[in-house]
């Protein structure tokens, strides 16, 4: 059924270009490689991360998931990056849910563990933010994560991500049900 409203980033926008990489000061945000295999299977060994991304990774499971975010580029579903510092992975942040009809993305990231606590997760979204509204052209992006995660909480809060609500019993993580804090900014903000 066609929609009356124009689209708020017309289709194509990514597919028709390659994903950039995005600087982000001493940090950067590239698309993944397949020789970043290892530096993935440590994050997801990560008990953490394991805890709030709910998943752990075989060495083939991560060839996939690094495959399939050029897939998902090209299909304008999501986008991932590296988090880069000094030429070595820190750290993901990505694009993990985009509408571009409604101008709208959800953001998820992690930190690995010798990196956490230098500020890197709210600086890579940021530089994230600010490409996703002044290059791709969206309207809004999210975030939202467990009320029980405060490290994330004060990632969105730092990068000007507003509290607009509590989401109850919105995620099942592995030790249950899980309320959701939703954080959003607009273009406009």
């Amino acid at each position: 059924m066609p929609s009356l409203a124009t689209p708020a980033v017309p289709a194509g926008a990514m597919a028709d270009t390659a994903q950039p990489e995005i600087d982000a000061g001493e940090l950067r945000l590239r698309p993944w490689r397949a020789d970043d295999r290892e530096v993935v299977l440590a994050a997801y060994a990560d008990p953490a991360i394991q805890r709030w991304h709910c998943r752990s990774m075989t060495p083939l499971e991560a060839d996939a998931w690094i495959a399939s975010w050029s897939g998902r580029w090209c299909g304008e579903s999501g986008a991932g990056w590296a988090i880069e510092r000094a030429g070595a992975v820190a750290g993901q942040i990505s694009l993990r849910r985009i509408d571009l009809a409604d101008g709208l993305a959800e953001v998820s990231y992690w930190v690995l563990p010798d990196a956490r606590g230098a500020g890197l997760a709210w600086r890579a979204l940021g530089a994230l933010t600010g490409w996703s509204f002044g290059t791709l052209g969206l309207h809004r992006i999210e975030v939202a994560h467990s009320t029980a995660n405060p490290a994330s909480c004060a990632v969105a809060e730092r990068a000007g991500f507003a509290l607009e609500g509590t989401k109850r019993g919105e995620a099942k993580h592995a030790d249950g049900w899980h309320d959701m804090h939703l954080h959003a900014r607009l273009a406009a903000d």
